[in-house]
């Protein structure tokens, strides 16, 4: 409801402060009470969908076929026949529609990916990579029609680091996982191993919501590569330790929330060079789903 927006605004309501932003920063904003009257009322060259994953493609598809680019918030779509029409959509309309897959964009993932690139500390060995919480008690999370619409925490969290994995190794030759129930779903928490077997790869994937509410959130990963181990968690998120057999220096991480800030950057960056967003495709995001899919297999 409009009328929420700013009243709620400092509420435990999100996982991200909104500092000292206040409802009067915001009344100046014209709110609607749904997507469809936004749409008739403003001249707009796109849409930033943050909604809850049930209405990811109701509200695309209502986007596009008004010719609006779309940036919408991961995951995709649940369902993998709908993510493929909105990719169509897009294409035949000339849009740019991307998936906020944050993490590519966080600067202590974006410097591990410059050192897989580089091989600057040699073959990569493996990577472990983790992110957990507590089961999430805030907002929608405690209405029960929605939650069991999310895909659980496969699919909103974990999801970060399959999709982080895949953008920057590909797609593995096995996947073998395990999984716990919690309040959101069947797959609350994962256990996972990827390999690559050409490559000599092995990708431990760690996560879920499980833990008790007040268990502080934590993500991060080990790379282990040929001549060094690099390690970062955002229990200490300003720095990257390196390790090697002589010694561990640690280098500055940058600031992980920058990665909001770059995603939408980058995507208003494809809207005025009129460009596909190749560092965020909607087929690699929708891929991802795929691959959460694969986790569940037996």
């Amino acid at each position: 409801r409009p009328d929420h927006i700013e009243s709620k605004l400092n509420s435990e309501t999100g996982n991200i402060s909104t500092g000292t932003v206040t409802g009067k920063n915001i009344e100046f904003i014209r709110k609607y009470p749904d997507l469809d009257a936004c749409l008739r009322s403003e001249d707009t060259d796109a849409v930033i969908i943050c909604t809850h994953t049930h209405l990811h493609y109701d509200m695309t598809k209502m986007a596009l076929l008004n010719n609006k680019h779309v940036f919408l918030e991961k995951p995709f779509c649940l369902d993998i026949q709908q993510g493929e029409e909105l990719i169509n959509l897009a294409k035949n309309k000339g849009l740019v529609l991307m998936i906020g897959h944050v993490v590519r964009f966080m600067p202590p993932y974006q410097k591990l990916k410059k050192w897989l690139d580089s091989g600057e500390f040699g073959n990569l060995k493996f990577l472990s990579l983790s992110r957990l919480s507590g089961i999430p008690v805030w907002g929608d999370w405690t209405n029960k029609n929605i939650t069991d619409k999310s895909g659980g925490a496969l699919f909103d969290l974990v999801i970060h680091d399959i999709d982080f994995v895949s953008w920057v190794l590909g797609i593995p030759d096995e996947i073998t996982a395990g999984y716990l129930p919690g309040q959101l779903s069947n797959h609350d928490y994962i256990s996972a191993s990827w390999s690559y077997k050409d490559k000599g790869i092995l990708v431990k994937i760690e996560g879920g919501n499980i833990f008790h509410a007040t268990f502080p959130f934590q993500s991060g990963y080990i790379a282990g590569f040929e001549n060094a181990t690099i390690n970062y968690t955002t229990l200490k998120g300003d720095v990257i330790g390196i390790s090697d057999d002589k010694k561990m220096k640690e280098v500055p991480a940058g600031d992980i929330g920058e990665g909001y800030y770059n995603e939408i950057e980058y995507f208003a960056g494809c809207l005025k060079n009129n460009s596909e967003p190749s560092e965020c495709t909607p087929e690699s995001s929708l891929m991802s789903v795929r691959l959460c899919y694969e986790h569940l297999k037996k």
